[in-house]
């Protein structure tokens, strides 16, 4: 294979990543380190970090795919995403990282859960364990399938080989070097995504004239893109279906970590603030990619032949034909970074489940430091060749494994995450049903009512409801909390009181 400048562009990229993963490396001294950076990081930090592990290849190949395909109707889900991103920062970061250094500081959401229930039979602990492993399996999958895509793209090589050539450099830089590692890689990906999601659609519409004249364009092949509800056609259940997406972020293990990560509750607003306009733009480019790309390659239609075999590629597509090999090349390397950085925290969310709740909560408890680290290490490892095995079908695509997993997540740990932090009178026996009925209705509506009856309507949404019920109702039936834990839930709420929460 003869080396482009794309290629170059891309092998300097991968090598700066895996430099990172070996400094981060020298910084790791304990499990603490590597699985929250000893709650560590700034604002900036925290707001990039979690911006970029929650934007994953979804922002570069599934969304402007699916705005390609559907049209401005399809923008409904990012306007669900932001406003579930701002309440998760507004009303979740806050109290999840006050309410986790008071609780054994605890490093995982099922270690969190453990000690705010003060579970000691930790049926909650290895339950919550199991769903990560699950729905992440699934989520990992999607990083990985992006990846392909985009390596079957650049190197031109066949989807099997390119399942490994997009996974390597990730799993490399989580395995050696931790969250650290995975926090400052965060925060240049998330640099280099809003670069190319602003350049982009920027140069599509000055390569169509301008705005006016490519929506003209957009109108010409197909009236209803232009229509956000498609003449009537969409439903307020379609609508109801794609703003639940934003119902999610409450129960996302990847991006929960990030909050409580966080240096101080200080440090919460100003992330807030960093994070959101950063997710705005970045949403806005995405969304501009998708649409204004039906308006180029019907003006350029020898050019859309990648496009017309799969959607998702609408974005790889227009950085190839628009800008010279080297601006491609970093243009291309931002949707390596998306992926990467979704994918590395959700092995290591994984690794910590394996590590932390399972094999220091039950086979060694008295485990050194230096062994839970190498432990946690080798599960990035086996995790990373689960999802790898799950991505192996060529067929797969990015957005309806995302929206598996992010269902997943969102029903089954979102009203849990939310009711232990504002509702005192909650139980752990309350927690498990809102785990379990969340997580079953899922994969019963995914399996029964999408896949079988044709339902519209998006599963975390019956989901969620669900769970909340459950935990309502199996906590009023039971004993209420001990005194401790009332106690404690109380301190929680009289600290974020004095800070404004």
């Amino acid at each position: 294979m003869t080396w482009s400048p794309l290629h170059i562009t891309f092998a300097v990229y991968i090598l700066a990543v895996i430099a990172i993963g070996f400094i981060a490396w020298r910084a790791t001294r304990s499990f603490d380190d590597y699985i929250l950076g000893g709650r560590s990081l700034g604002s900036f930090v925290t707001a990039m970090s979690a911006g970029a592990s929650d934007m994953s290849g979804w922002l570069l190949m599934g969304l402007p795919g699916a705005l390609y395909l559907g049209g401005v109707s399809e923008a409904w889900i990012a306007i669900g995403l932001v406003i579930g991103a701002w309440a998760n920062w507004k009303y979740v970061a806050g109290p999840l990282r006050v309410y986790t250094e008071r609780t054994e500081n605890a490093l995982t959401l099922p270690d969190y859960f453990t000690h705010r229930f003060e579970d000691r039979q930790r049926v909650l602990r290895v339950l919550s364990a199991v769903v990560i492993l699950v729905f992440f399996a699934v989520y990992c999958a999607s990083g990985i399938v992006a990846g392909a895509r985009l390596f079957e793209s650049v190197f031109n090589v066949p989807y099997a080989q390119a399942l490994w050539l997009g996974a390597f450099a990730t799993i490399l830089y989580t395995l050696v070097g931790g969250f650290l590692a995975v926090s400052w890689t965060d925060t240049m990906q998330a640099t280099l995504m809003i670069f190319a999601l602003i350049l982009t659609p920027v140069a599509v519409l000055i390569s169509l004239g301008g705005v006016a004249p490519s929506l003209a364009m957009v109108e010409q092949v197909d009236p209803a893109k232009l229509d956000w509800f498609k003449g009537g056609a969409l439903g307020a259940v379609g609508i109801v279906s794609l703003l639940a997406w934003g119902l999610g972020y409450f129960g996302q293990p990847h991006i929960l970590a990030r909050f409580m990560a966080a240096d101080s509750l200080g440090t919460i607003p100003a992330a807030r603030r960093i994070g959101m306009t950063w997710m705005v733009l970045c949403l806005a480019g995405a969304m501009a990619v998708g649409f204004f790309g039906i308006a180029y390659f019907a003006a350029h239609p020898e050019q859309g032949g990648m496009v017309r075999e799969n959607h998702e590629r609408v974005f790889i597509a227009l950085a190839g034909v628009l800008f010279n090999p080297w601006i491609a090349g970093v243009l291309l390397s931002a949707i390596l970074a998306a992926i990467m950085s979704t994918l590395s925290c959700q092995l290591l969310v994984c690794s910590s489940a394996l590590t932390e709740d399972l094999y220091k909560g039950f086979l060694r408890p008295a485990a050194s430091q230096r062994e839970l680290v190498w432990f946690g290490r080798a599960m990035v490892g086996l995790v990373a060749l689960v999802a790898i095995w799950i991505a192996r079908d060529p067929d797969s695509r990015v957005l309806g494994l995302v929206s598996y997993a992010w269902a997943g997540f969102g029903a089954a740990f979102g009203p849990v995450v939310l009711l232990s932090l504002f509702w005192g009178r909650m139980t752990r026996n309350g927690a498990l049903a809102g785990v379990v009925v969340g997580a079953v209705t899922v994969i019963a509506w995914k399996q029964v009512a999408v896949g079988q009856m044709g339902s519209a309507l998006y599963e975390i949404v019956p989901g969620f409801i669900a769970a909340t019920v459950a935990i309502v109702v199996v906590s009023l039936l039971g004993r209420a909390p001990g005194a401790a834990i009332a106690t404690r839930h109380a301190q929680v709420r009289e600290t974020l009181a004095e800070q404004g929460y």
